[in-house]
């Protein structure tokens, strides 16, 4: 048995923080049921990347594991009608509409809280439900740009650099998810369902509790060197250097340390916590003119032996393929009816009694409809008028 067994969701969010919030508790055993329109989700039209899959693209294909899909038009009143039945008996409500859309769908707490007390509503937006910010849009690179986070790295007078990977989406994914569990332990004890609110705009500005703390509090300013420091509030060494055939990072080294690893009596005559802040720059020149000489294996085999904090820098082929990551069984593999063989990032936590699992791929769209509506109490005769209707669409 998966720990959140018996727990229904319904999944009415698009894109990726709000589908990922859901994969995660459908990872965890919770029937996840993705309610969407009969065109199917916007993520379904929109491949990352272009990985078009064979009917699922791989953007949709790898955010929605573990779901069943309701296909249905929510503006039709015997659409609404389907979801509100079905809110009776669910245990998680998650969307991320525009603010204002869940109101004028009619599916806005105050609404199916009265239907149902018990139920947990998570409600995402990008910069919070009001505010005059609200109807801005809540994308991943414009979070970054307003996060402060890019000014945090690189070079004083280069362009600033946006994260390698969707980071706010998956912040916010994240917090929504934390949300909605600890909503329910709060239900365990209490019977009491709750409205849970999370902002992309929040979810990023907190998850830089240290670096905006040292601001606030510290009064430091954020200040980028002239050579490519990897954070503002780290002293050197702190970046990425190229070697004779690649690249590695170098992180926090004692000087002597690293002096004695790079032959150099410069570093000798330092102080970490005064000269690391002080000559950043000459810091950075040093080491950058000498780790040309050797390959990365070199030097990290070098620096390891040393006790000086030092790592690759991978590519995805990389990642992949590394000792460390097969021994996790970080990615998973499974096989789905349309993609075939999959292969993707697993899952991150880990529970001794109730392990995590795939119970099914990304669904096609509607392809749960008439199971779903089955469970609801609908006969039959009644399924099929809706699907003829064009109210509700079940996949072929």
């Amino acid at each position: 048995m998966t720990i959140l067994n018996g727990i229904r969701v319904l999944d009415c969010s698009i894109a990726m923080a709000g589908p990922l919030a859901a994969q995660r508790l459908g990872d965890m055993g919770a029937d996840v049921v993705k309610v969407e329109p009969t065109s199917g989700e916007w993520q379904r039209h929109a491949s990352a990347g272009g990985a078009t899959g064979n009917k699922i693209n791989v953007s949709f294909l790898s955010l929605n594991r573990n779901k069943r899909s309701l296909a249905v038009d929510l503006k039709a009143p015997e659409g609404k009608a389907l979801l509100l039945e079905m809110v009776k008996t669910a245990d998680v409500f998650l969307q991320n509409y525009r603010p204002g859309v869940a109101e004028r769908l009619g599916v806005d707490y105050a609404t199916l809280s009265a239907i149902n007390p018990r139920l947990i509503y998570v409600s995402m937006s990008g910069y919070g439900e009001d505010g005059p910010y609200r109807l801005y849009p809540g994308q991943d690179l414009l979070l970054q740009g307003m996060s402060g986070a890019m000014l945090s790295a690189g070079a004083e007078g280069q362009p600033p650099a946006p994260a390698g990977q969707y980071l706010v989406d998956a912040v916010t994914a994240y917090s929504a998810f934390e949300g909605a569990l600890a909503a329910l332990f709060h239900r365990e004890r209490t019977g009491e369902g709750q409205l849970v609110q999370v902002n992309m705009l929040d979810a990023i500005t907190t998850l830089q509790m240290q670096e905006l703390s040292v601001f606030t509090v510290g009064n430091k300013p954020q200040t980028r060197s002239a050579e490519a420091h990897a954070h503002s509030y780290i002293r050197a060494p702190y970046g990425v250097f190229a070697t004779s055939d690649g690249f590695i990072t170098l992180a926090m080294a004692k000087l002597v340390k690293l002096g004695e690893v790079l032959d150099d009596p410069f570093f000798a005559t330092l102080d970490e916590e005064r000269d690391g802040w002080t000559q950043r720059d000459a810091i950075f020149g040093r080491i950058r003119e000498r780790l040309t000489a050797k390959t990365s294996a070199e030097w990290l085999a070098a620096f390891r032996a040393a006790d000086i904090w030092a790592g690759p820098v991978y590519g995805y082929a990389d990642l992949v393929d590394d000792p460390q990551i097969k021994h996790n069984g970080t990615f998973v593999e499974y096989d789905h009816p349309t993609e075939g063989r999959v292969k993707t990032p697993g899952f991150p936590i880990r529970f001794s009694r109730t392990p995590s699992a795939i119970t099914r791929g990304a669904p096609l769209v509607g392809e749960h409809s008439h199971a779903v509506l089955s469970e609801l109490g609908l006969d039959d005769e009644a399924i099929t008028q809706l699907i003829e209707s064009g109210v509700v669409r079940q996949h072929a």
